[in-house]
């Protein structure tokens, strides 16, 4: 059966739906990807849409959603969920169904950087980069051997290994 994965932001307009995305083309047949955010702003950000489009993930049904939608009845039975900024890792979360495993992987938020088009770009691909390699470690874990916390220290040790450079 598939994991479901959420990943949470505080807008999820940006790194949370990069996130989503990763997995989804990281994560195959094995994960569900969902994202979410506490204070959604409604949009998907323009800069991460396109980024995602260059690099040939689907953004079709990608939006800006509360986190309720997945704290009641009839949503998935999340198995993980991360926080991938700063302020959504310290926000009171809903109460999850099922008691999923969570991590906290924050970095730095690519639509607040201001600058040039290159810039932003560089902000958005850093983000796409660091979420890539930290899925791609959650994605080679052996889930279906490790307890629950030991899946837990290995998922808290992705979320504070070094960015890659």
């Amino acid at each position: 059966m598939p994991y479901d994965v959420l990943f949470l932001c505080t807008g999820n307009s940006a790194r949370s739906l990069l996130a989503e995305c990763a997995l989804r083309r990281l994560g195959g047949e094995r994960f569900r990807a969902h994202s979410a955010g506490s204070r959604p702003t409604g949009t998907p950000n323009p800069h991460a849409i396109g980024l995602l489009e260059e690099l040939g993930c689907d953004t079709k049904g990608l939006r800006s959603k509360s986190w309720d939608e997945f704290a009641v009845p009839g949503a998935p039975e999340l198995d993980f969920v991360f926080t991938v900024c700063d302020a959504a890792a310290g926000e009171a979360c809903p109460v999850w169904p099922g008691q999923p495993v969570s991590a906290h992987w924050g970095l730095p938020d690519p639509a607040a950087v201001h600058g040039s088009e290159d810039e932003v770009r560089l902000a958005f691909l850093r983000a796409w980069t660091e979420l890539e390699r930290r899925i791609r470690a959650f994605t080679d874990l052996p889930l279906e051997s490790l307890d629950r916390k030991s899946l837990r220290t290995r998922l808290l040790e992705i979320g504070r290994a070094p960015a890659a450079r």
